[in-house]
């Protein structure tokens, strides 16, 4: 891990129709680190997250990718983006290994394909455990086999930046651990990474840092607080960090 940021965002304020959802937001994060970024729900987490690949405007601050004014940034081969899950091929007949291809686009010449964008395909598909299903209709998986192909198609361009919105999310407990270890080996290979999560789950041991959101601020920017546990439950309340050292009651994880 390095002091070098792959993004940077300062001041970031968004809206979505005349409603603010970022308020002032800052993150980092740097080169090798793995940040999670946490909130209850209408926080502004994923509206970050979009900001940040561009799918929505920022209304005041700024956001850089590798150190590249996000408006100004070309090289997007080198982030790789898992969405909340939808159906991965969106209704259109395709197999497994279509839609993994999908995302070596960014990394093609002249619309071939190679040897080397083969090879990443089938190894991506391998790291999610699906290389028995590739030719397979996505049609025919479960939510948490969906899950694992948008994740291999993210990984297909061997990006240097991994930015997942709640890929557990709905997701079954052994497609969480084959996640998780897809995940530690990314990070492994030095591959830096922003999780927008609902609970840390099993990927609480990779996590270095957290940010937390309420109302579009960032009310926490440290080591993940201990209270956001493995088994977070609608309605109960748990301990969460109002600010740097301040604890406060809040349910924030419902």
């Amino acid at each position: 891990m390095s002091d070098e940021p792959v993004i940077s965002v300062r001041g970031a304020t968004a809206a979505l129709g005349a409603r603010p959802v970022l308020r002032g937001v800052d993150l980092t994060v740097n080169r090798g680190e793995v940040v999670a970024l946490l909130g209850a729900n209408g926080s502004g987490k994923s509206t970050a997250v979009r900001a940040i690949i561009g799918q929505v405007p920022l209304t005041g601050g700024t956001i850089e990718l590798f150190g590249t004014e996000r408006k100004r940034f070309r090289d997007w081969a080198r982030v790789g983006y898992v969405p909340q899950r939808t159906t991965a091929a969106a209704g259109v007949p395709a197999t497994i290994r279509e839609v993994v291809s999908s995302g070596r686009l960014s990394r093609r010449r002249f619309g071939w394909t190679t040897r080397e964008d083969r090879a990443a395909v089938e190894r991506a598909i391998e790291l999610v455990g699906l290389t028995d299903r590739a030719k397979d209709s996505v049609s025919a998986l479960s939510g948490g086999q969906h899950q694992r192909v948008l994740i291999a198609r993210a990984l297909a361009s061997r990006p240097e930046l991994l930015i997942m919105d709640e890929p557990m999310a709905g997701v079954d407990l052994a497609s969480q651990e084959i996640l998780a270890s897809t995940l530690r080996e990314q990070v492994a290979d030095g591959t830096s990474v922003l999780l927008v999560l609902h609970e840390l789950g099993p990927l609480e041991p990779l996590i270095d840092r957290a940010v937390v959101l309420r109302d579009g601020c960032v009310v926490h920017d440290g080591p993940p607080p201990e209270a956001l546990g493995q088994h977070a439950l609608p309605g109960h309340d748990h301990v969460h960090p109002h600010a740097a050292g301040e604890p406060l009651r809040t349910g924030l994880l419902t």
